[in-house]
């Protein structure tokens, strides 16, 4: 069968609301993590708690989203040729929640346990934690320029690409910071864990950016 031009224009726009509407929740969870990290870094376990249960709701609504995603684009069917292209965009940034939750978990652990961090390492943690943040919300800008030519989205897209570097920067500081300073092995090994989703994070957001820069085309 063949669809009118302004059909196929339509589901693109409907296809794209969704993602856009996944990506908005998946950047409310992002936001909480400088949250946690302020709690951490001031030794708030009250607030850590509430905020990692936050976390784990915001995440299975990211979750919900998801799936929803999945069932418009299914709904549409053969008409969106960029379906799966969609779902990617989908697929990577859903996972960014998934690190969000990781990275409170650990931390309110090592709160639960007492156990010691410097504060130049909390503060440098707070800086780093607020540096991924800011990665993804360029690639939120990035998604919401879909609408309008490729140009502009590339253009948003590199700046994603320049906020992942600043991201990779610190992280490979942190690293070395958090090797030197001593800390118990266990301290250590979460620490190292807390770091690594952050990096993952922004690393999903770069790649979601390049999967927005070929959504972009069939758009």
């Amino acid at each position: 069968m063949v669809f009118p031009m302004e059909t196929e224009q339509r589901v693109k726009r409907r296809a794209l609301s969704v993602c856009q509407d996944h990506l908005r929740k998946v950047l409310e969870t992002t936001r909480k993590v400088p949250q946690m990290m302020d709690s951490f870094v001031r030794e708030d376990k009250k607030s850590a708690q509430h905020l990692l249960t936050e976390i784990k709701e915001l995440s299975d609504t990211v979750d919900a989203a998801r799936r929803g995603v999945a069932q418009e684009l299914a709904e549409i069917g053969a008409i969106l040729i960029s379906r799966e292209d969609f779902l990617r965009f989908t697929n990577l940034t859903s996972e960014i929640a998934d690190f969000c939750e990781g990275i409170a978990f650990r931390l309110l652990e090592i709160m639960d346990r007492k156990w010691k961090v410097s504060p130049d390492v909390k503060n440098d943690l707070m800086k780093f934690s607020e540096a991924v943040f800011e990665t993804v919300s360029r690639l939120r800008e990035t998604a919401m320029t879909l609408n309008y030519g490729p140009s502009k989205t590339l253009e948003k897209a590199r700046e994603v690409e320049v906020a992942e570097r600043i991201v990779d920067d610190l992280y490979r500081e942190l690293e070395m910071k958090i090797l030197k300073s001593h800390i118990e092995v266990p301290t250590l090994l979460l620490l190292r864990d807390v770091i690594a989703l952050l990096e993952d994070a922004a690393d999903k957001a770069e790649d979601a950016s390049d999967a927005a820069r070929i959504l972009a085309f069939a758009m």
